[in-house]
């Protein structure tokens, strides 16, 4: 499961995710983060089945926690199979087929938003 942990300047002093780690045995992978001063946002990877123990550490910690769904989708009616998605994903959520056509694997989306933002034709949206 995906999700996106917000930090106000409380929580951004302690270290919460190897509270939560510690707390529920569970291995929180960092796919993203952006950690301030003053706030701070991570995307973090945790396994499904500690997921629920994991946001209850940290939501008693002051993280906000969201879950993150499927990620990114693609409408085939606008793509125009160009492969800018291909070269900006960090995650390799994209890669041509036998046909030279853009296929995806939304399960490996971390929602950083590269793709939306350097698609041409509008054909990506992010589900959060």
């Amino acid at each position: 499961m995906i999700l996106r942990l917000k930090f106000d300047a409380r929580t951004t002093r302690k270290p919460v995710i190897s509270i939560a780690t510690l707390e529920t045995k569970a291995l929180i992978n960092i796919l993203r983060a952006d950690v301030g001063a003053r706030e701070g946002e991570m995307i973090v990877e945790v396994d499904d089945e500690k997921v629920k123990e994991v946001e209850e550490v940290l939501k008693r910690y002051g993280v906000e926690v969201q879950e993150l769904g499927e990620g990114i989708v693609k409408d085939d009616s606008k793509c125009i199979h160009c492969g800018l998605c291909i070269s900006v994903c960090p995650m390799e959520v994209f890669k041509f087929d036998e046909n030279w056509r853009v296929v995806l694997d939304p399960k490996k989306c971390i929602h950083c938003g590269f793709c939306v933002r350097v698609c041409v034709t509008q054909a990506l949206t992010l589900y959060t």
